[in-house]
């Protein structure tokens, strides 16, 4: 499941809900939260406004997902990305796998995030404490870690 939202999201409440859909199958459940962070340098962040492309975005995040679940034997993901302006420290994004095994899950929820990163059709501006407005460009390392995804050969299931 994927959800764009503006509101913020409550953590423990998604984390019972991906439990739920489990439904006593899960032997492990690994969850990541992005947070917005003081990215600048020399002068503070004061908050990163983003947008989205609405219905390619989600279709997007889920093809991401279904591509993990292709990849590693999971049983459930749940996505929340939120858009609008996000002050520091604010929370970003939630992803959440559940999987029988704590391997896949931890190779799967990692695979979502990076994927995410470079895919999801997302915009981010910055804004910095003294007025300055900038788009944030998407990160080389960022796409060296999406790309390191397809020449990965995962043979280490089940652990």
């Amino acid at each position: 499941m994927v959800r764009i939202q503006t509101e913020d999201f409550d953590v423990a409440a998604l984390n019972a809900e991906l439990r739920a859909t489990a439904g006593g199958k899960a032997g492990a459940m690994v969850t990541f939260t992005g947070y917005v962070r003081d990215q600048a340098d020399g002068t503070a962040t004061e908050s990163l406004f983003l947008e989205h492309y609405p219905g390619m975005c989600e279709r997007e995040i889920e093809t991401v997902c279904e591509q993990a679940r292709q990849r590693w034997p999971i049983l459930d993901t749940l996505v929340v990305h939120r858009v609008g302006e996000l002050h520091l420290n604010e929370q970003i994004v939630y992803v959440g796998v559940t999987s029988a095994h704590r391997g896949d899950a931890f190779r799967a929820c990692e695979f979502i995030m990076d994927v995410l990163k470079t895919r999801a059709p997302f915009w981010k501006r910055e804004t910095l404490a003294d007025g300055q407005r900038f788009w944030v460009q998407q990160r080389d390392s960022d796409a060296r870690k999406t790309d390191s995804w397809n020449t990965t050969a995962d043979t280490s299931k089940h652990v």
